[in-house]
């Protein structure tokens, strides 16, 4: 079975449509599928329920579809650098579920792991557990959290071999492994392909099993965030 696509247009065609449920890989800025995101937003899906630890920054990332309107409700734990998202959220344009870092994190591995939900103490007595079944276990309240499967995840490795196993690097990884174990179908951009038994098993992170298509994007912009100060007289 040949994984391989020659550009991330043609990867998505016969997979995205509108209204479904999308988890995108990354952390901030950092191991996102730029390729990905921009043939996405070319295609034109819209009513999109997108997954992601954040929403991007205003331009970048998941950034450029909150400004084409194609993304109706964000699953996220971070939210902020996005004045976009802000406008669109505060206006009431945008749905919101927000969900605490780690929980989203066990919610995709889970969804990968064929779990359908799972109890944790984190969200109790917050708006995080509005609607939600909770349970008490050796006396401490719990609240239930059900896995997320979505329709397609958009994943950034650094490397694959033409069968889809997958290397990552450095942070990078972050939520990409559990998003793409999650997804009904994998879409992965990367850096390099190399033949089927050029990585060494050790140097692979997630076998291609759970990889449907790969695109190869040599030359990702992988923009960095930076901290900025402003000077203040006298210090």
């Amino acid at each position: 079975m040949n994984k391989i696509f020659p550009s991330a247009a043609e990867a998505l065609k016969g997979v995205v449509a509108d209204g479904q449920l999308m988890a995108v890989g990354g952390f901030g800025l950092c191991g996102i599928p730029e390729a990905l995101i921009d043939a996405l937003r070319d295609s034109g899906v819209k009513n999109l329920t997108a997954i992601s630890n954040n929403a991007g920054v205003d331009g970048f990332g998941l950034g450029k579809l909150l400004e084409t309107r194609q993304i109706k409700k964000m699953i996220s734990s971070y939210v902020g650098e996005n004045k976009e998202f802000e406008r669109q959220f505060l206006a009431g344009e945008l749905e919101l579920e927000f969900t605490p870092q780690g929980t989203l994190a066990e919610k995709l591995r889970a969804g990968g792991s064929g779990i359908p939900a799972f109890f944790t103490k984190t969200g109790v007595g917050t708006v995080v557990a509005d609607g939600k079944e909770l349970r008490e276990f050796d006396g401490e309240t719990y609240v239930m959290e059900r896995a997320l499967v979505p329709d397609v995840s958009l994943v950034k490795a650094w490397r694959a071999d033409k069968s889809g196993n997958l290397q990552f690097r450095l942070t990078a990884r972050n939520f990409n492994p559990a998003v793409a174990m999650a997804g009904k179908v994998c879409i992965v951009e990367v850096e390099e392909i190399v033949e089927t038994g050029d990585m060494i098993p050790d140097q692979i992170h997630l076998p291609g099993i759970y990889v449907h298509r790969l695109v190869l994007n040599k030359h990702p912009e992988k923009r960095i965030e930076k901290r900025t100060i402003t000077e203040k007289a006298g210090v």
